[in-house]
């Protein structure tokens, strides 16, 4: 199977939600669809997906980045279970991580959820470390 990571579109938005489902990602609390719209205002160019070359274009990975002009991050990014482990998981940092230091990214952050030791061992054999810290968050717009 040969995977080709390219820009998000429009089109791509319930295969997306499906996959992002398909890997537990989707909280009752975040509406995907309303996080894909507003992605869609911001660094668009950063939101990535991953399609089957060989399978009329299925998507079988996406994520998004982000450069707020301090720190890099990374959310939403995904692996269709059957080919997490192939190294596209990879591929995707590896892309991001170009796109962000072209734009003068100094430092790539993101979250994982407590106790996803697998995705945590993930990012750790990519070279990511715990910064001992806590994260906040507080919800400005209630998206349900």
């Amino acid at each position: 199977m040969q995977q080709v990571i390219r820009r998000f579109v429009p089109a791509d938005t319930e295969a997306v939600v499906a996959l992002w489902e398909s890997c537990g990602l989707v909280r009752p609390w975040n509406d995907p669809r309303k996080d894909i719209a507003r992605k869609l205002t911001v660094q668009p160019e950063l939101f990535l997906v991953a399609v089957d070359a060989d399978d009329d274009g299925v998507v079988v990975g996406a994520g998004m980045a982000g450069f707020d002009g301090h720190r890099g991050w990374v959310n939403y990014l995904a692996v269709r279970p059957d080919l997490q482990g192939s190294g596209l998981g990879r591929a995707f940092m590896t892309e991001f991580e170009r796109l962000l230091a072209d734009l003068g990214c100094p430092k790539l952050n993101l979250q994982v959820r407590a106790g996803n030791e697998r995705v945590i061992g993930f990012y750790e054999s990519l070279g990511y470390a715990d910064d001992r810290t806590v994260s906040l968050g507080k919800r400005l717009i209630p998206d349900a």
